[in-house]
């Protein structure tokens, strides 16, 4: 079976199962959108409409004092709109803030004075990003390469008052310290993380954020146990945040969401979910459920407990940026690449989490070639979890939890 195939449904509820997930994943790993099946096309009911994308997103912030979408999980399309929707002369009127999954709380007095324009080495930096929990994510992110120094240099062109702040999300782990499964523990409650620093920094005070995370992090009403990111501070903040998610269709044909098009056929666009075709879906009709585990690692599909909640239910927005079938993976950084020390530091940072991987440079070196033959997005159609899939899941969770050699009970 496909190993690119696991990453995609595994979720932690509390013993840090992202982490464990992330040890499957390839460096260039191929990530999927949102699917609208065939069966399914998307049409208006009610008389939604798409608008252009970015004019949408810009106004959403007279309503909304946060716009949530994903980034940075190695699909170039909707990293290059975010960065173009940055680089939009309209954002820095209507946002403060761009709040990141990728970048370690540590780091922030470092990145604040970055972004500021101070002289920090650019080496320096790069820890914000790369030494996160979800180091296979952001620690290869060529759209964080490009997103601190671009939003940097427009900040020397505007008044301080318009000046734009990253805010990092990610606990404040220091792998300088971690030399065991247990070490990492503490950090395992990203979702806690992300709602405390998004409560502190951006909603107490009333600021206006553009928040960059993976869906699973953004859904209203979402996650297991305490709940997602969202769900955690809209318990204090109801109504503040507006939910974005990207997708395409499968791939059998471009018709299968027209109606997700602005008028004229023009993508990027936005469909609003509330009395539209796709806002009465069930989530997992467009997304593929992922797993959970407990504290005892028993494992179970996320959407079941909640079969009759719609797409509408859990987003506010669909955003269209064209066929899936054209969709683009994110190259890997040359400088990530040649880099065999940081590659070397990845690899001891995988074998304590204790799951399948790449255990040698080589390795690593054939999936970057393998991977650059072949950009075209190819994620995995939506269908149920294997059990042999949720069996390798919860051994490997006991494994890593007794790593004396636990055996399943």
């Amino acid at each position: 079976m496909d190993e690119q195939f696991f990453p995609r449904m595994l979720r932690s509820a509390r013993y840090g199962a992202v982490l464990l997930s992330l040890a499957l994943m390839p460096l260039t790993s191929r990530p999927g959108r949102a699917q609208v099946p065939a069966s399914h096309p998307v049409s208006d009911t009610q008389g939604t409409i798409p608008e252009p994308a970015i004019p949408a997103i810009l106004k959403a912030f007279d309503t909304f004092e946060v716009v949530a979408m994903p980034a940075a999980h190695g699909e170039k399309d909707i990293d290059d709109f975010i960065l173009s929707l940055i680089r939009d002369p309209r954002f820095p009127r209507v946002v403060n803030d761009i709040v990141v999954e990728c970048g370690n709380v540590r780091y922030q007095p470092l990145l604040d004075r970055y972004i500021a324009g101070e002289d920090v080495p650019f080496a320096d930096v790069q820890h914000v990003w790369r030494d996160t929990t979800v180091q296979q994510v952001c620690g290869e992110s060529g759209f964080y390469e490009q997103l601190y120094p671009l939003v940097r240099s427009l900040n020397q062109s505007l008044p301080a008052a318009s000046r734009l702040r990253i805010v990092a999300a990610d606990p404040p782990i220091d792998w300088g310290k971690i030399r065991s499964y247990e070490d990492l523990k503490p950090f395992f409650d990203r979702d806690g993380s992300i709602a405390s620093v998004m409560e502190r920094e951006v909603l107490s005070k009333h600021r206006k954020a553009l928040m960059l995370f993976g869906v699973f992090h953004l859904l209203h009403g979402g996650g297991p146990g305490q709940g997602d990111a969202v769900t955690r501070y809209e318990r204090d903040y109801p109504g503040k945040t507006f939910v974005i998610i990207e997708g395409g269709d499968d791939g059998t044909g471009d018709e299968l969401l027209v109606d997700a098009k602005a008028p004229g056929g023009a993508s990027p666009s936005l469909l609003q979910t509330k009395n539209s075709r796709i806002g009465s879906l069930s989530l997992s009709s467009i997304l593929q459920s992922p797993i959970t585990t407990d504290e005892d690692c028993n494992v179970s599909d996320a959407f079941a407990s909640t079969p009759a909640k719609t797409v509408a239910s859990y987003v506010d927005a669909f955003l269209y940026l064209g066929p899936q079938k054209s969709s683009l993976a994110e190259p890997l950084p040359a400088d990530i690449a040649l880099d065999r020390a940081y590659r070397s530091e990845w690899l001891r940072r995988m074998k304590l989490i204790g799951l399948p991987g790449p255990s040698t440079l080589e390795e690593l070196d054939a999936q970057i070639v393998s991977s650059a033959a072949n950009p075209i997005l190819t994620p995995a159609p939506i269908k149920p979890i294997p059990e042999e899939v949720k069996m390798r899941v919860r051994q490997s969770c006991l494994s890593s939890k007794h790593p004396a050699g636990s055996a399943t009970p």
